[in-house]
């Protein structure tokens, strides 16, 4: 595409997301046209649509914001229609999803649609689409993967840790995320990011927040039994170790520690002698850091590794009674404050590769802090919120 169409296709975009409603009026629309022209496709999301409509727009918004980024996002667009094959979705399905959202785009601003912004967002649907076509028809093994539960762990209230018996061999790279359902949700897909390498015993363990409000993850949390069957989807998302040998600055707020607790535990396994990593580890209480244990452990044992525990209130809720633990000799103090605050006043963080994983506030806010001390951005990856 040339900067001129993409030009457009954003400030379009722009101008559906800066109307208060417009970004839900547009998913609305979107689904209306697709249903009532391919009812087929209906049988591949779930009866409650809110969440999905939400997810349509934050994929749409995160595509148009990196169409000019060539290669990582045709790397992320194949990733997509590889984890699409779950659906069964087929060629002609996306040439119905393409068609759906122009129409749904030219209702929402008639007024403004013109050949030429026709024509640009056509070309965007047609490398977007091709993308994802070609990767699911180059794809030869299953289109999910199923694993039996063998561990359901909760760890504070509300968060549960969950590993799984891969019943056939999976493939994924440390720091990726996966989308999975579960028997109790059918069709409902939740995006969980291994909290584990991938290694020959296809045991994946998974670290899951109950969201209020959420349809999937409370059930995951609560209802989840040795024995169940889960389906996971395959692996999407650029985080990972980086091919070169930089330093790494890893910061995560909750559940997010998972992505960056599989890359350290690679790094563990390769024997890592070279490359510092500081973690940053981060929650609204000192009881949200509930993997904080095992991370000194890994310290201790690997000096390239420094730990430094974070946590916005001072005190545990009035609901948590457990003593929180103390540091090890050797180990960082927990500080109280905002994360993006503490990391930028920690030091220089320049040349290092840098990872965000956590809740959209944190990970925007401590952007910006990074940004505000002159870090390059190029040097910061964070994948879509899921």
């Amino acid at each position: 595409m040339d900067s001129q169409a993409i030009s457009l296709v954003r400030s379009s975009f722009k101008a559906v997301a800066a109307v208060s409603d417009g970004p839900e009026r547009l998913a609305r629309s979107f689904y209306s046209i697709l249903f009532a022209c391919s009812p087929e496709t209906r049988e591949f999301f779930p009866a409650a649509m809110d969440v999905q409509r939400d997810r349509l727009v934050a994929a749409i918004a995160y595509v148009v914001d990196r169409l000019d980024e060539t290669d990582a996002i045709l790397e992320y667009l194949a990733q997509l229609g590889r984890d699409h094959r779950k659906y069964g979705v087929t060629d002609e399905h996306y040439t119905a999803v393409g068609n759906a959202l122009i129409s749904a785009l030219e209702d929402f601003g008639a007024e403004l649609w013109t050949e030429e912004l026709d024509s640009a967002w056509r070309d965007a649907l047609a490398v977007i689409s091709a993308a994802m076509m070609d990767a699911a028809n180059a794809q030869d093994g299953p289109p999910a993967f199923t694993a039996t539960v063998i561990e359901c762990t909760q760890v504070i209230k509300g968060v549960a840790v969950v590993r799984l018996q891969l019943r056939e061999p999976f493939t994924y790279r440390a720091g990726q995320y996966v989308s999975v359902q579960v028997a109790a949700r059918p069709r409902m897909w939740r995006y969980l990011s291994p909290a584990t390498p991938c290694d020959e015993s296809g045991v994946i363990e998974f670290h899951i927040r109950a969201v209020s409000g959420g349809w999937v993850s409370p059930a995951m949390v609560t209802k989840t039994a040795v024995g169940d069957t889960w389906v996971i989807g395959s692996p999407i998302g650029s985080l990972g170790l980086p091919d070169d040998d930089r330093d790494l600055l890893m910061i995560a707020s909750g559940t997010g520690i998972s992505a960056l607790r599989a890359q350290i535990l690679q790094l563990v396994d390769q024997g890592n002698t070279t490359r510092k990593v500081d973690v940053f580890y981060s929650g609204e209480y000192p009881c949200d850091l509930y993997d904080l244990p095992l991370l000194w452990k890994l310290a201790d044992k690997n000096s390239w590794l420094t730990v430094v525990p974070v946590s916005e209130e001072a005190e545990n809720p009035w609901w948590h009674t457990d003593e929180e633990p103390l540091p090890p000799i050797g180990m960082k103090k927990r500080i109280t404050g905002k994360v993006g605050k503490i990391v930028t006043a920690s030091g220089d963080w320049s040349g290092r590769d840098i990872q965000l994983v956590g809740s959209e506030s944190m990970v925007n806010s401590t952007n910006f802090r990074l940004r505000a001390v002159g870090i390059d951005v190029s040097t910061v990856r964070s994948d879509p919120a899921h």
